[in-house]
C-alpha cells in the first residue's frame, strides 16, 4: 500500500513536470512565431516605404517638362505661383477629359 502511494506520487510529479515542459515549449514556440511575424511585418513595411520612395524619385525624374510658358520651372528657378496653379488646373482638366473618354469607351 505504501509502495502504491509513492508510485502514484512519482507519477503525478513526473506528469506535472512533463506538462509544465510541454506548456513552456508551446509558449516558447508561440513567442518565437510572434516575433518572426512582427519581424516579417516590419520588413514588409520597410520594403513598401522603400519602393514608394523609389517610385516617387523616379516620377520626379521622369516628370515631363511642358512646352507652355506657364509650365513648372526647373528646380532652382523661381516661378509665379499663379502660373503653377493654372498649369495644375489644366493638367487636371486634361486627366478628367481622358478619364471621361475612357469611361465612355467602356460603355
Amino acid at each position: 500500500m505504501v509502495h502504491a502511494f509513492f508510485v502514484g506520487r512519482a507519477l503525478a510529479s513526473l506528469a506535472s513536470e512533463q506538462a509544465e515542459q510541454a506548456f513552456t515549449n508551446a509558449l516558447s514556440t508561440l513567442g518565437r512565431f510572434d516575433a518572426e511575424q512582427r519581424e516579417n511585418l516590419r520588413r514588409f513595411a520597410e520594403e513598401v516605404m522603400e519602393r514608394a520612395q523609389q517610385e516617387e524619385v523616379a516620377a520626379m525624374q521622369n516628370r515631363r517638362e511642358p512646352s507652355t510658358p506657364g509650365g513648372p520651372a526647373p528646380v532652382g528657378q523661381p516661378q509665379d505661383l499663379q502660373a503653377t496653379i493654372d498649369t495644375l488646373r489644366a493638367e487636371i482638366a486634361q486627366v478628367r477629359s481622358t478619364l471621361q473618354q475612357y469611361r465612355a469607351s467602356l460603355n
